[in-house]
């Protein structure tokens, strides 16, 4: 046995007899607790001093290498590895937050005193040091070869050595969500909440709402609208209850449900009350009342004045949107079933009370002031009975319709309602959406629930970006919620992408209409992100736009808010914030109460700033360049923070075995929120993680002021990965961690192709394709976490890597280039202008092809083109570009606008 061996075997024997604190030499005395821990560097070159956030260094001995201490700092003498024992004493209250800091010119680093084991020792070999007990005489090299025997990985390198994630692989570990569906029609804020989970009542419910805001009848002492219906005999143990959507994604709710031998067969829809559903009758909602009723929004007096003005005038309206809805029974067995029916009644609980009169010979449910809330129709006669029971033969269909006008209608009104055909309505309102979604460019993709998904997708936007038609500026709410800045931004930028450029300049258009006199951009409790997150947006609808004329009408407008954010930047130009926040904006940018100069705001706000700068070039080169220059600087101010962040707060473990620097969420914290390093109760929206995983410094790569393949970014994603993550996929709300744009820019197939499955599979529902907000179902149809999936489905189809590369089907799965399967797009928008691409695998015959094209504003010299074997085979020919077998991708230099490529096998 080696020397070292033999003392370690000691060590552990003696640890067993007297525990821990005893190696480390901590011994209490009134109330201090004194202790000593080596450090050992294999290479170490610069001065080096050392400090504890709760206590104080009492002495700093040298063990091994040249050099000398004086006045509580080591200067090494020599290029060589140095092992120092540092003694120290802190209070013993504070015995769990104390971190060692250990200042160097060079990698700079801390950790807990507390997490220095003698079994598992810190290593940190990207740091070239190893932090070890005093009586643990191990060298670096001892320890390099004791993990590295240990054959240990990261979370990373385990996923790029498995197979690839699917949804079928992902469904099956993750939640199986069922949300509530939104009906409507586009621009309109009257929308219906269909819901089938129920919550106690065991009924079926529908709420009219303007837009998430409950609809109030104050007349008849009704403050949350609401309707219950039934069909079949009841709740029962087992449910047979299938939803889905009309041919895959169009906002046609459909359900089968099988009670005992009777098929139940529901539909239902919203179309208008008069008129039929075409573009030429589709009014819309004025933008500033569709967003005062969206929850959480924030009006200036001003603009409260005028949502004064506005209201009544949106809310009486002409003509109502309905929701139609039909259910057919069908006995599919050999004998006489009953079939039952409860047609559609206020409250959402057979216990609720309320006054209103089913009249049997129309068929009309009418509330005291004799307006009828709904119209009920059996096999197209006027249903007589509230609650009926009715005798199918074998074979028969009955059919239960009832129309449901959004707010109640006059009688001479529901007359003329009661006329129409519910099939007619149907099939133009199918037209309507397939009209809307053929607009612009078009996604097919050889999987068919994300074929689904893209197209429900786009509707689910449009379904709730409100505004009056043809023209005025929308409202891009965010399911229940009204714009904001950062969460609207995914949403304008799927529009954009999908061609639909002029309905993503007026949504932006809402943050500068919406701008205070003082140039802030605010529209949501309280947050203080919006401004430099909508510049930014801004600046993307530009890229793919090149609109000079809107940016030149809004010019002033844009550059208001970029002044206000330099002015908000320069009161924190103080000496005194130096690596604290200097040069940075604090705030909240989240629901957490955190007025911080934290990292994901002043992200956006240099990002924000960038993308003006870059605008301005082609209207105004002098003012380009003045913003450019600031933003540098800014950038530079967010980076000189960072890295004194990522120096204070304490190293953290690895799945390898090694430890790496952490980060905390804000300039002049000590290390991630969620190691509760001050003893706060900061547990929110069902998780730990929120600060750091959520709204942390991941945001600075996604922000361009860290880039993808620095050596800091590799650290955020690694212990993101291995400590907050679960396969691979942030808490709570999985959409609001970048590490997916990190994991996309590096070309990480396989990490990313988990999170993309396992965040749709656990927080979608997966018969209609709703969004949830949360993982726990808070906020449905939420379009900012559905927009963030549709983005990762474009950046695994196309991205853009700079101003010169295009990358295409960088992150696709390899199952999508199976025999036969074929990926389609047809002028997408990017932001070299449209592109169309046609990728086709023919494996029976031996090849893999693809096709591109474009209509191309600004040409790319690159392009890149990921065409992977599904069975990891390497082409024996290839035309068209030069083949890297490491990525599977060819690459098309001098790229002409037109490119062919193949690959025989």
């Amino acid at each position: 046995m080696k020397r070292n061996q033999f003392i370690f075997a000691i060590i552990i024997i003696y640890i067993s007899v007297f525990g821990i604190e005893k190696i480390q030499s901590q011994v209490v005395d009134n109330h201090m607790i004194h202790g000593k821990v080596a450090i050992e560097w294999q290479e170490l070159k610069s001065n080096v001093q050392i400090s504890i956030s709760t206590g104080e260094v009492e002495s700093i001995e040298i063990q091994k290498g040249k050099g000398s201490v004086d006045d509580g700092e080591f200067h090494p003498h020599t290029n060589e590895s140095i092992r120092l024992l540092v003694a120290y004493k802190l209070n013993r209250e504070n015995i769990d937050g104390a971190i060692m800091h250990v200042d160097k010119d060079e990698s700079p680093f801390s950790f807990f005193i507390t997490n220095v084991d003698v079994e598992i020792p810190i290593y940190a070999p990207e740091l070239g040091v190893v932090v070890l007990t005093e009586y643990d005489t191990r060298s670096y090299g001892d320890i390099e070869k004791l993990i590295a025997g240990k054959g240990l990985n990261t979370n990373i390198e385990i996923w790029e050595k498995s197979p690839e994630e699917s949804y079928l692989s992902a469904a099956s570990k993750t939640k199986s969500q069922i949300a509530p569906t939104l009906l409507g029609v586009s621009r309109d804020f009257r929308v219906f909440n269909y819901d089938e989970r129920t919550e106690g009542a065991a009924t079926f419910s529908i709420k009219p709402t303007y837009s998430s805001h409950p609809m109030e009848f104050t007349d008849l002492n009704m403050n949350h609208v609401a309707y219950a219906f039934a069909y079949g005999r009841g709740i029962s143990v087992a449910s047979d209850l299938n939803r889905s959507l009309e041919e895959g994604w169009y906002p046609i709710r459909k359900s089968q449900m099988l009670d005992g031998e009777v098929e139940y067969e529901s539909t239902a829809f919203v179309s208008l009350e008069k008129s039929p559903l075409v573009k030429e009758n589709i009014r819309g909602t004025d933008y500033l009342v569709a967003a005062k009723y969206s929850a959480g929004s924030m009006l200036t007096p001003q603009q409260q004045e005028e949502f004064d003005g506005k209201k009544e005038n949106e809310l009486h309206r002409e003509e109502e949107t309905v929701l139609y809805h039909q259910v057919k029974a069908t006995n599919l067995g050999s004998t006489p079933r009953y079939a039952w029916f409860k047609t559609i009644k206020p409250g959402t609980a057979w216990w609720v009370s309320l006054k209103y009169e089913f009249k049997s010979d129309s068929g009309f449910s009418i509330y005291p002031n004799k307006k009828v809330f709904a119209i009920s129709k059996l096999d197209d006669e006027p249903l007589h009975k509230e609650e009926i029971a009715v005798l199918l033969q074998p074979g028969e269909t009955r059919t239960l319709e009832f129309y449901l006008p959004h707010s109640p209608i006059s009688n001479d009104r529901a007359k003329k309602l009661y006329e129409v055909d519910f099939d007619k309505k149907k099939d133009e309102c199918l037209a309507f959406w397939k009209n809307s979604i053929s607009q612009g460019a078009s996604i097919h993709v050889p999987e068919e629930r994300i074929n689904n998904m893209i197209n429900a997708g786009l509707v689910h936007l449009d379904l709730i970006t409100y505004g009056i038609e043809p023209d005025a500026t929308l409202a891009p709410t965010i399911g229940v919620y009204s714009p904001i800045g950062t969460e609207s931004s995914p949403i304008i930028q799927f529009y954009a992408s999908m061609g639909w450029l002029d309905i993503a300049k007026r949504s932006v258009n809402f943050f500068l209409d919406k701008q205070r006199e003082d140039g802030f951009i605010q529209n949501f409790n309280g947050y203080m992100v919006e401004t430099g997150a909508a510049l930014y947006t801004m600046g993307e609808y530009y890229r793919y736009s090149n609109d000079t004329n809107w940016l030149k009408f809004r010019k002033d407008k844009i550059l208001k808010s970029s002044q206000y954010l330099l002015e908000w930047r320069a009161k924190n130009k103080q000496d005194s914030l130096k690596g604290k926040g200097y040069g940075m904006i604090s705030g909240k940018v989240a629901d957490p109460d955190d007025h911080y100069f934290q990292y994901m705001l002043n992200g956006y706000g240099y990002l924000g700033l960038k993308r003006v700068a870059e605008m301005m070039q082609d209207i105004d080169s002098k003012k380009a360049r003045k913003l450019a220059k600031e933003a540098a600087l800014w950038k530079q101010d967010i980076r000189d923070a960072f890295f004194k962040t990522i120096s204070l707060s304490p190293l953290v473990p690895l799945k390898d075995g090694t430890w790496i620097p952490s980060a905390a969420p804000w300039a002049g914290g000590l290390g991630m929120r969620s190691l509760n390093l001050k003893g706060e109760n900061f547990w929110s929206h069902g998780t730990f993680m929120t600060a750091d995983a959520l709204l942390g410094p991941l945001y600075l790569v996604f922000c361009e002021v860290l880039q993808p393949e620095e050596k800091a970014t590799k650290w955020l994603l690694d212990y993101h990965s291995d400590l907050l993550f679960k396969e691979n996929t942030a808490p709570s709300q999985p959409y609001y961690s970048r590490h997916d744009f990190i994991e996309a820019k590096l070309g990480l197939t396989k990490p990313f192709l988990k999170m993309y499955y396992n965040s749709f599979s656990g927080l979608a529902d997966r018969e209609t394709l709703t969004f949830w907000e949360h993982v726990f179902e808070a906020s449905h149809h939420k379009t900012h976490e559905e927009a963030w999936f549709l983005m990762q489905t474009r950046w695994m189809l196309y991205m853009e890597k700079d101003t010169e590369t295009l990358e295409l089907l960088k992150l696709i799965p390899r199952s999508w280039m199976d025999d036969g399967k074929k990926i389609i797009l047809n002028d997408v928008q990017s932001y070299f202008g449209k592109l169309n691409v046609v990728a086709e695998s023919s494996l029976d015959e031996g090849w893999i092809e693809a096709s591109i094209s474009g209509e191309f504003k600004d040409m790319p010299k690159t392009v890149t083109i990921r065409l992977p074997h599904p069975n990891h085979k390497l082409p024996k020919k290839v035309e068209g570009g030069v083949f890297d077998p490491e990525n599977e991708t060819v690459t098309i230099k001098n790229f002409s606008g037109s490119s062919s490529i193949k690959l025989s096998y």
